[in-house]
């Protein structure tokens, strides 16, 4: 690892106050940064130019980790193709510009599986990221996300700027987003098994019909990851983030429905779509390139993130469009 990397840096995380963001800024608390700047959206709509700029000249940072994100789950992605690619894009694009423009010595983009083909080979590997259309029901989103590796290259061609784009797998852990509307599946499989047991439902109904694969990685290991690359990895080619090893979703309620303690049985609504096939990501690169590798096992995050979805029921972050 880089020695003294984070003396003295001025570190925006954009995002930072959300769920992989929270997990970020603490462990960037424990390093020696001059200071640690989250801005919030209220004070600044990245989607805006003018509010981009202001965040440049009020925290002048060296590093600008870029987690802000509009996202959510298949329903939420169907909901909103438009305002997903629209307000992704813009905030992506305008960032790494302003950043350009203010001599911002590295720039840190963290993009989304979502990017991948639709029926990219398994295991996913950088390689194959432009061999194919994505999913299309996250397709508007992904391809926002993916332009942060597209500019990336461009300004290191054009400018010597210096920028790298992560791709992580979806994510999970205590403090996730718990809403339906917009949650992803394993915060969401937990908040459906944890209601279906205390109104003592004899079925749950999920959607799809459980065959398509995913891969999770704990966001605690996530947060490591990509502040071992802000530390250590100075190109532009792509670099996955994840753990290797993928579950289908049936195997994944099974083991939900465990945790919770829900014994009924679960059915499936194939009318409802499955979303891609199947996840796995090659991870080779990371551990190469910045000596990442996840720490934490499926089930074991799973115990932990149950745990905390208990614990805080009434308190749980919710988001609407």
């Amino acid at each position: 690892m880089s020695m003294g990397f984070w003396d003295g840096k001025r570190v925006v995380v954009t995002g930072g106050a959300g769920f992989l963001g929270s997990y970020v800024v603490e462990q960037l608390r424990s390093k020696p940064c001059a200071s640690v700047f989250v801005p919030r959206s209220q004070d600044y709509d990245l989607v805006e130019m003018d509010a981009v700029r202001r965040l440049y000249e009020d925290a002048r940072p060296d590093l600008l980790i870029h987690l802000a994100a509009r996202v959510g789950g298949i329903g939420a992605n169907q909901a909103h193709p438009g305002k997903f690619f629209y307000d992704n894009l813009m905030m992506g694009a305008q960032l790494m510009e302003v950043g350009r423009r203010h001599g911002l010595k590295k720039f840190v983009g963290v993009a989304t599986i979502c990017a991948y083909p639709k029926c990219a080979p398994i295991p996913f590997k950088e390689e194959d990221l432009w061999n194919g259309y994505p999913e299309e029901t996250n397709a508007p989103y992904g391809l926002a996300k993916k332009m942060l590796l597209v500019q990336s290259q461009a300004y290191r061609q054009e400018y010597g700027f210096n920028s790298i784009v992560l791709f992580p797998v979806n994510l999970y852990g205590p403090g996730d987003n718990f809403d339906l509307d917009t949650s992803h599946v394993i915060p969401a499989l937990i908040r459906k098994c944890a209601e279906a047991k205390e109104e003592n439902r004899p079925a749950l109904t999920l959607w799809g019909d459980g065959s398509p694969s995913r891969e999770f990685l704990y966001v605690e290991d996530a947060a490591e990851g990509i502040l071992r690359a802000a530390e250590a990895y100075d190109k532009s080619d792509p670099v996955n983030l994840g753990t290797g090893e993928e579950i289908t979703i049936r195997d994944l309620a099974k083991l939900i429905a465990e945790e919770v303690g829900y014994t009924g049985r679960i059915d499936w609504d194939t009318s409802k779509p499955n979303g891609q096939p199947r996840r796995c990501l090659d991870v080779t690169k990371a551990r190469q390139l910045f000596g990442f590798q996840a720490r934490r096992s499926l089930k074991e995050g799973i115990q932990a993130t149950v745990s905390w979805f208990m614990a805080h029921r009434t308190t749980l972050r919710e988001i609407h469009f």
